[in-house]
């Protein structure tokens, strides 16, 4: 087979999914397919609609090679799921939500056996975040389904099998906040033997592994070439990093924003992280943990700008400035460095749209901001993803932490990144727009404001 060039990825989000042809030469998206990705709210629990994508998946893949042919494809999901297959590679229960609350409700019984963050590096979460306490509650709810399980994969590896057949695991994906994974020992962890859950386990195997050819009925059913192949894939947040850990020189740190917004620190400041403000520790394409952060930026940015302008002049920044208009956190509660904070606004009297618009991304910034200090991050800080888009929010964002902000030119970070597990050497990194910490001083003082109000 010719040199890989053009890479399908498929992209899983928790709000949208998406299916990119990436040109490897170029490190640059040439083709996009998107839907709306929600959860199916009925019995037995709210679960994903992964026929509904599938279908999107397959018409996607023959519609972009049509277009241009694909010569590989990679996967790259958001995480806290995961899926339990049985002996002829079905699902044995829906693939569940983790915003539903039905794991809360044995939060006790499993908070007794769950491993320690000195052990984990994973924060007790709430709802299903930990993918631990979903399957605990799958197995506890639905036993008899649960014992039919032959297999438990990672939502990426649920896909990959569907793909090709083959049943793996992948380290980024069991490294997030699942409790299931020690970092430090590059094994389960000790949950997993205490349930007898090992020998569920498929085989661990690296997010640049070829898993074979896509399945000859799905070569028929999209066009592709039937010796197409499929790479294993990884978690979104380590997508995003990926390309930063095969080019770039620590320390730097990389935030990757969608529904979440991600901070990973590389070559940062030691530092101990606190369980109790939603840090953790991922594990990266390359097997090694990551200090990371994280709140739900992206839905508090569509909640809080639901129907209104996302327009604003640069006196609306400067009235904002003046009066130290506030937003407080935390909008989205449960996670994040401030999870039991509830929402409020300061100074906000006859705000306009402009005004409230610009309000809303400095609050994410600084938000950004308290998770880089949590985790130690150190030298610039590289924005992938929307946020990348908005200038208020890289401009505070340069100003709280007083280090350069450079903003990524991709559209989705998450995409280059699973498609560079198809290269061989990396190609240089397009440069982003570097921002400065503004010479402008109430920039920093609306940040040291914020900072100071609660």
């Amino acid at each position: 087979m010719s040199a890989m060039r053009h890479i399908a990825v498929i992209d899983i989000g928790k709000t949208n999914a998406k299916v990119a042809l990436v040109d490897l030469a170029t490190s640059s998206e040439v083709a996009l397919r998107r839907m709306a990705n929600a959860p199916v709210r009925q019995a037995p629990y709210p679960h994903h609609d992964v026929e509904a994508l599938w279908t999107f998946i397959l018409d996607s893949l023959a519609g972009l090679n049509r277009e241009q042919r694909i010569d590989a494809i990679s996967i790259t999901t958001h995480g806290a799921t995961g899926a339990l297959i049985g002996a002829s590679g079905e699902l044995v229960l829906p693939v569940l939500d983790y915003e539903f609350d039905g794991p809360d409700r044995l939060a006790a019984d499993y908070d007794a056996i769950r491993p320690p963050f000195a052990e984990t590096g994973t924060p007790r979460l709430p709802l299903g975040l930990n993918l631990g306490a979903q399957f605990f509650w799958q197995q506890k709810t639905f036993p008899a389904e649960f014992a039919k399980a032959a297999a438990v994969l990672m939502y990426p590896q649920y896909w990959a099998l569907r793909l090709t057949g083959v049943a793996v695991n992948e380290v980024t994906s069991l490294g997030c906040h699942t409790d299931l994974w020690n970092p430090w020992a590059a094994d389960f962890s000790s949950l997993v033997d205490s349930l007898e859950w090992r020998r569920l386990m498929a085989p661990v195997r690296p997010a640049k592994d070829r898993l074979g050819p896509i399945l000859p009925a799905l070569a028929a059913r999209t066009g592709l070439d039937p010796q197409t192949p499929v790479f294993c894939g990884l978690h979104d947040s380590n997508a995003s990093l990926l390309p930063h850990l095969l080019s770039d020189t620590p320390p730097f740190s990389v935030v990757s924003t969608g529904t979440w917004v991600v901070s990973m620190a590389v070559g940062g400041k030691q530092i101990v992280l606190d369980a109790a403000r939603d840090t953790l520790v991922n594990v990266n394409a390359l097997g090694n943990p990551v200090p990371s952060a994280r709140f739900m930026g992206g839905r508090e940015f569509s909640v809080l700008t639901e129907g209104q302008p996302e327009t604003w002049t640069e006196d609306d920044v400067g009235a904002l400035l003046a009066r130290k208009t506030l937003l407080l956190p935390s909008t989205q509660q449960g996670s994040g460095p401030f999870p039991h904070r509830a929402a409020t606004w300061l100074n906000a009297d006859n705000m306009n749209s402009g005004q409230r618009f610009a309000a809303i991304s400095f609050y994410l910034a600084l938000m950004t901001a308290t998770c880089l200090d949590l985790i130690g991050a150190d030298g610039p800080t590289i924005v992938e993803g929307p946020f990348a888009r908005n200038r208020l929010f890289v401009g505070m964002l340069a100003a709280a932490t007083v280090r350069a902000v450079v903003a990524s030119e991709a559209a989705t970070g998450t995409s280059i990144g699973a498609a560079l597990l198809a290269s061989g050497p990396v190609a240089a990194r397009g440069e982003g727009q570097r921002t400065e910490p503004p010479i402008d001083p109430t920039w920093a003082s609306y940040s040291r404001s914020w900072q100071q109000a609660f």
